[in-house]
């Protein structure tokens, strides 16, 4: 048997889907991430963006990266750990320390590597990761190049996580969990997950991604919002939504960061964030602490499309931040509804299997402090116009 066999086959249902004008991956933009943008020459309301708080187009953030390129050029050619460490680093590392009101943090060049690298370095051979169902495919795959045990838990509930850490008494065990569900935009359970870990003896590290910016009052994340920051043991971050860039961080106690920063493969070995990119986080973070406005018309934004949402008569599900599933349960109606919204000057991301649970196929819309109501209205016009095109309302 050929190796590209299944190349092939791929290649082929590829070929029928963009025949049929169902392909919706890698799709040409011309313009940057903004409320509008521009796709193969088509404008169209953006509703597919992390860009939560419309800060990569925003004249400061690009002032910043403009101003590293001049004073260290465009890129470290080297890992941190060997000759690509700039001082810069280090200072936004102090920054989103204390931002997040941790002793320590560390930066890596994606958020990707960023779980790759901690939680690999962290779950040993005899220790247990214990993670949700629904977490972010990266700390599954941290979990994967770990030589520790894994145990999956039913999304969001107590019970199985409980049972699962009941079932790893004696041994050492890091819950890891997203803050908000990327899919779902639903919010995790953090205090009932401080309270098992503390009861089990479990350390917990939250993700973030999803959350900083967004939750609590000083855009901390989920952790603020539930008044918990002393008790969540490490929270890890991107770059990629609200702070307006690329990469990740981890924050934490001293030790557990300098642990990470010596032994996080996927950091030791890759070349370290860009100074453009460096620069413009640290100033994502000022503004996110200087304008709380930001946070406020995002959530204003957020609660009318939820409403108008389930106004039409779809369900949103568990939802309730700024990532909103319209779940159409069915594949081919998902991709006609993505299809026909974008004709209808909308881009919307089509989510299926195995991104989600098969019969729970959905229309991944997230929204921005830079989205109009006469923005939005067009959304909701597109979606009822649509909806019952397709006859999902």
């Amino acid at each position: 048997m050929d190796i590209f066999e299944k190349c092939a086959e791929a290649a082929e249902y590829e070929s029928g889907l963009k025949e049929s004008g169902h392909y919706f991956l890698f799709r040409k933009l011309e313009s940057p991430q903004d409320s509008e943008v521009v796709v193969d020459g088509k404008r169209v309301i953006m509703i597919g963006s992390n860009n939560y708080l419309g800060l990569t187009n925003h004249p400061r953030v690009k002032e910043a990266a403009i101003g590293a390129i001049e004073k260290y050029g465009t890129g470290c050619a080297g890992s941190r750990f060997l000759n690509g460490n700039l001082a810069i680093h280090e200072e936004l590392e102090k920054k989103l320390a204390t931002f997040l009101r941790k002793e320590a943090a560390l930066v890596f060049a994606t958020g990707y590597q960023t779980n790759l690298g901690a939680i690999s370095a962290l779950v040993g051979r005899n220790d247990v990761a214990i993670i949700d169902m629904y977490d972010h495919a990266s700390i599954m795959d941290g979990c994967r190049l770990s030589f520790g045990e894994v145990k999956k838990y039913r999304h969001n509930d107590m019970d199985a996580l409980e049972r699962a850490l009941e079932g790893t008494k004696e041994k050492s065990k890091l819950i890891i969990v997203d803050g908000v569900f990327s899919m779902e935009g639903d919010i995790a359970d953090l205090p009932a997950i401080v309270k098992l870990a503390r009861t089990y003896g479990a350390r917990i590290m939250l993700d973030d991604a999803h959350a900083i910016g967004v939750l609590g009052d000083g855009g901390r994340g989920t952790a603020e919002y539930f008044g918990l920051e002393s008790e969540v043991d490490i929270i890890m971050g991107t770059h990629s939504k609200s702070l307006a860039a690329i990469g990740g961080f981890i924050a934490g106690p001293s030790e557990v960061i300098s642990w990470i920063k010596h032994l996080a493969r996927s950091m030791m070995f890759s070349a370290s964030l860009p100074p453009s990119l460096t620069a413009s986080v640290s100033t994502a973070l000022d503004i996110i602490e200087e304008q709380p406005e930001l946070r406020a018309r995002l959530w204003r934004n957020t609660h009318k499309m939820l409403k108008g949402y389930k106004t039409l008569g779809y369900d949103t599900g568990t939802s309730e931040t700024p990532i909103i599933p319209v779940i159409i349960k069915d594949t081919m109606k998902t991709y006609e509804m993505c299809r026909l919204l974008f004709e209808n000057g909308v881009f919307v991301n089509a989510v299926i299997s195995p991104a989600v649970p098969q019969g729970r196929e959905l229309l991944r819309t997230s929204f921005m402090a830079t989205h109009t109501e006469e923005q939005l209205d067009k959304v909701l016009a597109a979606f009822e116009k649509v909806g019952r095109q397709v006859g999902v309302i």
